[in-house]
């Protein structure tokens, strides 16, 4: 059974950076396109980055772009979230997530497994 834990979220002020981790504990990791989607206050969640199995290539969100890294490192079967220059406007409680697909990966439809959150709090 796949499950994924987030951690490192927090509160920061704007300017800042945080890093969040993705730990999953299911079989195969290398095996799934990995996604990161965020959920603000009263919006919809959606698509901030992500990575197919390999490392590459990486999409990301346009607000985001420049600013988040996306990364995995295989071997620790974890996807990492690099945040700089962190906006109030990224506040957000941010999810991971797998898929077997690499396609449509900005899609929440295209994902089948996802962790339970953490938050960021980024502070004027």
């Amino acid at each position: 059974q796949v499950q994924m834990i987030e951690y490192g979220g927090g509160l920061v002020q704007a300017g800042g950076s945080l890093n969040l981790s993705c730990v999953n504990s299911g079989p195969d990791f290398s095996g799934y396109a990995m996604g990161w989607f965020r959920q603000a206050p009263g919006k919809e969640r959606e698509f901030v980055a992500a990575i197919k199995r390999n490392g590459n290539p990486t999409y990301y969100a346009d607000s985001v772009n420049r600013r988040f890294t996306v990364s995995r490192d295989n071997t620790k079967d974890t996807v990492y979230l690099h945040m700089n220059s962190l906006k109030p406007e990224d506040t957000a409680v941010y999810y991971c997530a797998t898929s077997l697909r690499y396609w449509d990966l900005d899609r929440e439809s295209t994902y089948d497994h996802w962790g339970q959150g953490t938050q960021v709090t980024v502070s004027p």
